[in-house]
């Protein structure tokens, strides 16, 4: 058996014993599994992975414990991954993720306890089911400031980058270059702290910003407690913060951004993506500039293609009004962005909105609550023409999440595993739509890292006429 012992720093060095107990395996804490399970995800960091299931299956003999000493708090790995050590120690920027873990699960643990003696039981449970959009927005907004990620006083500068874990390196170099070019021009990078596209425009960006002797690159991830397991954070993240849920993570993103980039990915590109367009399509924020820029290399065009036919057959032509295709042209990409930053800061000096948070940004209902994947639910999705079209992007945003889930999510996989895969019923086009950029995303590979077949978690019924 191999222990390690990691003492934390900062404020996380002190834990009450209500805190400490709640996720100390000793105590068989009730968020212990939480906060084990995302610490494994860290310290496998850099292990390219796409299954959470298989991950905490592999090492099922890793505990974490939390002890109190004179000296404060200590954190002891039982068994860590050997990937995680370096001449028997802890990789540092392992450890610093170590105390972000730490933070954000004790401070979700606190804000809802807080709400708990406010409300009591019963109350809580349902204003948790029918949270007004202002409580949602603050608390989102209280975890990026307690993470120290909203820098006030500073111009808008960070480029969010969503794409998928799984690419091959010539869609890795184009990112990197992306990255690059963003960095000549000292801007940040905040993505969701994986492999592949995640860590891309990331490592780019770090040399244009070395290049520019601009100081240090800020490359912030943003994760869930879900998806840690099969994205563990990649070595270019800096700051790392975990969101309670995914749609507080994406939430979180558009939120800090300035500029939004889609690279190529998968399933959960496409969540990312319908999650953005069912904001930009509210009259709400028809006059909030929000950039969105879809990029990828020469041989990525077919990807791009598949999915603007897509998002035209569900919402219409109009629908490309919202986005800007850029094909093979980095310094394009990063001159767009720029420009989109300098919009930003104008709209915002104009009607004295922060910075560093979009406060002004309205975001839908469908878009925020979180969405439980069981089969009834799935099913239970209107995917049908007669709505808003922000409502049938919320739908099929939540959709494509549930396949995200059946594909990756250790909880998801089990739910498949017993019940079968899931059944989404729509209109026809949209089902046949949805039908033909999943069968592009299997051929184009974009879908699992493993070289296993990939076995749909799906079906798709299209409503008779």
């Amino acid at each position: 058996m191999s222990v390690k012992a990691v003492w934390p720093h900062g404020s996380m060095a002190l834990l009450t014993q209500l805190e400490a107990d709640s996720i100390s395996h000793s105590s068989q804490g009730e968020l212990y599994d939480l906060y084990r399970n995302c610490s494994l995800a860290v310290l496998n960091s850099g292990n390219l992975t796409d299954n959470s299931k298989e991950l905490l299956e592999n090492f099922q003999n890793f505990e974490i414990d939390v002890i109190r000493t004179e000296r404060g708090l200590k954190i002891e790995l039982i068994n860590p991954p050997k990937s995680s050590m370096v001449d028997g120690e802890i990789i540092k920027s392992l450890q610093r993720h170590l105390y972000s873990v730490l933070r954000d699960i004790v401070q979700i643990h606190a804000s809802r306890s807080e709400l708990l003696k406010l409300v009591g039981d019963k109350k809580l449970e349902k204003l948790e089911k029918e949270t007004n959009r202002d409580l949602i927005t603050n608390v989102i907004f209280h975890i990026l400031r307690n993470a120290g990620a909203l820098v006030p006083n500073v111009k808008p500068n960070i480029a969010v980058c969503w794409g998928g874990h799984s690419i091959p390196d010539d869609e890795y170099e184009y990112a990197y270059k992306v990255g690059y070019a963003l960095g000549l021009r000292e801007i940040d990078i905040c993505t969701g702290c994986g492999p592949g596209i995640m860590e891309a425009p990331m490592k780019g960006a770090i040399f244009g910003h070395v290049v520019q002797n601009a100081g240090a690159c800020r490359c912030i991830g943003l994760t869930e407690p879900s998806i840690i397991a099969a994205e563990p954070p990649n070595s270019m993240v800096s700051e790392l913060i975990i969101m309670p849920d995914i749609e507080k993570r994406l939430e979180a993103f558009v939120r800090m951004g300035h500029a939004l980039i889609v690279f190529p990915g998968g399933p959960g590109t496409a969540e990312e993506l319908l999650y953005i367009l069912g904001i930009k399509l509210c009259r709400e924020n028809r006059h909030n500039p929000i950039p969105l820029i879809l990029t990828g290399n020469e041989k990525s065009r077919p990807y791009f293609e598949a999915l603007d036919n897509f998002l035209r057959k569900c919402f219409g032509d109009e629908i490309s009004r919202n986005y800007r295709i850029i094909i093979n042209d980095p310094d394009a990409v990063a001159e767009e962005v720029k420009n989109g930053l300098e919009n930003a800061l104008d709209h915002r000096t104009l009607i004295h909105d922060s910075y560093c948070y979009n406060w002004s940004l309205y975001v839908p209902d469908d878009l925020q609550h979180p969405f439980e994947v069981t089969h009834e639910n799935m099913a239970a999705l209107n995917l049908h023409h007669d709505q808003e079209p922000q409502l049938l992007a919320a739908a099929l945003r939540r959709a494509f999440s549930g396949i995200v889930t059946g594909n990756v999510k250790e909880h998801g996989i089990r739910l498949v595993e017993k019940q079968g895969p899931f059944t989404l019923h729509g209109d026809q086009d949209i089902i046949e739509s949805m039908d033909k950029l999943m069968r592009d995303f299997i051929a184009q590979g974009r879908i699992l890292l493993s070289n296993r077949e990939y076995k749909p978690c799906y079906v798709f019924e299209a409503d008779p006429t």
